[in-house]
């Protein structure tokens, strides 16, 4: 069961996320994607000095859009309330319009970019997802954790405002929230972090996190049609076709095995040059599926 307090920051921690993808087309069936991220990291043990970062990007095909945000905390320019639940900063928001029920059945995300925005609409369809232990989940074999749930169920529709033109679009979204004050080992350099929406209307939600001898803490939740998790620890993740870019070189496409779900599928990306070009870079875009199972979704990777 999960609480709206679970919404708020946590200051006593020292990172966490309102993170939101939305895997969308439009009228003519191209493909796109959007990503948008509020940070909040705490500065001190006790909390009292808090930073915020807001990450924004917008893919297609050809292009990748980048925006950032940055402020600090206690002056109203980021922040996050509950009641009525709304995530911002400065001109960006996740804004819950449900009125009673659940404050996350239904979102405005909003966010300008040098040279495009976007203003999209969600709906939920189906229940919150907790991964680990009634989301408490551990990252390594040392123990470290973050407490992790999602809303994997959302129907999305707005307006992707491009150099093109305005440009309107449907598909589905995926909401992340996340706390910890140690998500990572010492030896852990990043991770690989897929969600992923199937033609069957089961979802995915898998991770492996690498250290310094090219080894994997991974784990997944796989998720039914109906909501109902069963939380495996046999994923497999291997980086088929790598890319440069942005002066690295980067893993763009996937093979996932999940044998306990009898799983083995390709992941490509939409744009190999889905680079974040922000103040901590990664690799951020939409991919999509074949194999055992068809989907979309999501690839976020750190540490290259």
């Amino acid at each position: 069961m999960w609480l709206r307090r679970d919404l708020q920051a946590h200051p006593d921690y020292r990172i966490e996320w309102w993170y939101l993808t939305a895997i969308l087309n439009d009228d003519d069936g191209q493909n796109y994607g959007v990503q948008w991220t509020l940070f909040r990291t705490s500065l001190d043990p006790d909390g009292t000095s808090q930073v915020w970062m807001g990450n924004a990007g917008i893919t297609t095909p050809a292009e990748h859009f980048t925006g950032e945000r940055l402020a600090r905390g206690g002056i109203g320019q980021a922040g996050v309330t509950t009641e009525p639940f709304a995530a911002w900063i400065d001109d960006w928001g996740m804004v819950s319009k449900a009125g009673v029920g659940d404050p996350l059945d239904t979102l405005e995300l909003t966010a300008t970019l040098p040279n495009a925005s976007y203003t999209l609409d969600l709906n939920a369809n189906g229940p919150m997802i907790f991964h680990g232990d009634n989301g408490y989940s551990v990252k390594s074999n040392s123990g470290q954790a973050s407490h992790y749930y999602s809303q994997p169920f959302y129907q999305v529709r707005g307006t992707l405002n491009l150099p093109i033109g305005d440009v309107a679009v449907t598909g589905l979204g995926w909401l992340d929230r996340e706390w910890s004050s140690q998500p990572l080992d010492a030896d852990q350099l990043g991770w690989d972090w897929f969600s992923l929406h199937f033609d069957s209307g089961e979802r995915l939600m898998g991770f492996g996190l690498r250290d310094a001898n090219g080894q994997s803490f991974s784990y997944a939740s796989w998720i039914t049609a109906d909501g109902d998790v069963t939380p495996s620890n046999d994923l497999r993740i291997t980086p088929l076709r790598w890319a440069n870019i942005a002066d690295r070189v980067v893993p763009v496409d996937w093979r996932l095995e999940l044998p306990s779900q009898s799983l083995d599928i390709t992941t490509k990306a939409l744009n190999d040059d889905s680079w974040q070009s922000t103040l901590f870079p990664y690799w951020e875009g939409p991919v999509f599926a074949t194999g055992s199972h068809q989907g979309r979704g999501y690839l976020e990777m750190t540490g290259y």
